[in-house]
């Protein structure tokens, strides 16, 4: 197999000299040709199923690559799909963005912050949430985690559903957007993870599979049909993603969303090799107690939820799912004092946590208070989602905006029937997925922090990096240092002394 064809970077590049390179992966076309301004310009096939081709194209130009002639499809690898994932690509230069120099993140120093940019804001723009970066800072946050921003259907959703990776979500503000955010995250001294989803396609993935065996299937997701990483093709379709937001948006680090669902029987994992290529921080959602990405692949951090769900169960009694297993001090401690704890990214509520409960609701005040307080006395990782700061009462609920009216009927079907057998919920209680008020619910407000949690997350940088923890009865003991956070989960309360 030839290497040269995959040392060069896939979709449009502008070249310094002008025009712009465009080149795919389209092995199961014998032509492909790009057209611009209403002309077809033939692509050269090159090995491996990879054509290329310059033609006189400038940033803001809109392409579509034709397969054989017929379909006219935007590129796999598109930077702006302005219009939409029907609409045509557009020619972008990432390397007119300015953006400042990275912070140097320590995986020890850490506190993420998670925010979906379209609830985060009234505007729910990547330009609205600029303005909320200096106060994040101040909490002591150093690292804003950003839910997915690739182009998906519609314009509202969570962003786990995306089709053109590469093309920051025009709802967002577009791929400028993204740019200026990061680099006013960077002038504030705050890094910027970024959540990806490598595991499957959202709808409309019909048009990515168009240019090649992008599926398999051998195995299969929760969400649709796997992605085959054994296609030399595909894996540079993912890595390239990847190098692409830490070397062009000056991304400090991502997310890679349920990668238990990432399958790949090669000598070198996928994941391996994109640790390897990425620079940057790599942190992986990995859904049992299953610690590859550690282990094997080399990742710096992973999301571990078996921490939430103690505090969630002694906190709120609900056994359910699969918190059927867990609510015990016990258990409780012995994730408090797994090894190497700062590598383990835990919370008292994230995205998942509370939008996946049938009406999305949040913990009560006594409770969120008592579980973000260990969290952020820990010697993990802690992950704050957005409003936490302020003990938020805003839902953060589930909400799509299906283009395909049969996936959008199919959607708020199966979110009923979700939650039907629950004997907390009932199925008519479910927000519509497709309403606009269903995300219009959960935009968060800006109130002030509250001292308790600022003071918490000042003395990590200050208390010794070693825990001492107890339980007794309903109490759960924690020092560090000369100080000790008791919390009672009978009475949900927690003291700092």
């Amino acid at each position: 197999m030839s290497t040269q064809v995959w040392q060069r970077p896939f979709g449009a590049v502008p070249l310094p000299e002008g025009g712009t390179e465009f080149r795919v992966w389209a092995p199961s076309a014998a032509r492909v040709d790009v057209r611009l301004h209403g002309r077809d310009h033939a692509l050269t096939r090159l090995a491996d199923g990879v054509f290329a081709g310059e033609a006189f194209a400038d940033p803001g130009d809109d392409y579509l690559f034709v397969l054989d002639g017929d379909a006219a499809l935007p590129d796999p690898c598109s930077r702006s799909q302005p219009q939409g994932i029907r609409g045509p690509s557009r020619v972008v230069d990432t390397s007119l963005f300015s953006i400042a120099p990275k912070p140097n993140l320590a995986v020890e120093e850490l506190v993420l912050y998670e925010l979906h940019v379209g609830t985060f804001t009234e505007e729910g723009t990547l330009d609205a949430a600029i303005r909320h970066l200096s106060a994040l800072r101040e909490l002591g946050v150093t690292a804003v985690e950003l839910m997915p921003v690739a182009t998906f259907p519609g314009d509202r959703g969570w962003g786990y559903d995306g089709v053109y990776l590469y093309a920051v979500h025009p709802a967002y503000g577009g791929p400028e957007a993204l740019a200026r955010f990061v680099d006013a995250a960077h002038r504030e001294g705050l890094g910027v993870l970024l959540d990806v989803v490598y595991n499957h396609i959202g709808p409309g993935s019909e048009a990515i599979g168009a240019f090649g065996p992008y599926f398999t299937d051998k195995h299969q997701t929760f969400w649709g049909s796997a992605i085959d990483y054994a296609q030399r093709g595909v894996r540079e379709w993912a890595i390239g993603n990847a190098v692409m937001w830490t070397r062009e948006f000056g991304i400090d680090g991502l997310r890679l969303d349920a990668v238990h669902s990432v399958f790949d029987d090669s000598p070198v994992h996928v994941l391996r090799e994109l640790r390897e290529r990425v620079d940057g921080l790599v942190t992986s959602e990995m859904g049992p107690d299953d610690f590859r990405p550690l282990t094997e692949w080399g990742h710096d951090a992973m999301w571990l939820d078996n921490l939430h769900h103690e505090l969630h169960v002694l906190l709120t009694g609900e056994r359910e799912g699969y918190y059927e297993s867990y609510g015990s001090l016990e258990g409780l401690v012995r994730e408090l004092t797994r090894p190497e704890p700062e590598r383990l990214i835990v919370e008292a509520q994230n995205h998942d946590q509370v939008g996946n409960r049938a009406l999305g609701d949040r913990l009560p005040p006594d409770a969120h208070r008592v579980a973000l307080a260990v969290v952020l006395f820990s010697l993990n990782t802690p992950l704050i989602f957005m409003g936490e700061e302020h003990d938020e009462r805003a839902p953060f609920q589930f909400f799509t905006d299906h283009i395909d009216p049969m996936i959008a009927d199919a959607t708020r079907e199966g979110r009923r029937r979700e939650f039907a057998a629950f004997t907390s919920f009932s199925g008519e209680e479910v927000p519509a997925p497709g309403d606009e008020a269903t995300a219009r619910r959960s935009v968060v407000s800006h109130a002030t922090a509250d001292p308790f949690y600022r003071e918490l997350l000042g003395l990590r940088r200050t208390l010794p990096r070693e825990l001492d923890v107890d339980a007794h009865g309903t109490i759960l003991t924690m020092r560090r240092g000369d100080r000790t956070l008791v919390a009672d989960f009978d009475a949900k309360t927690v003291e700092l002394r």
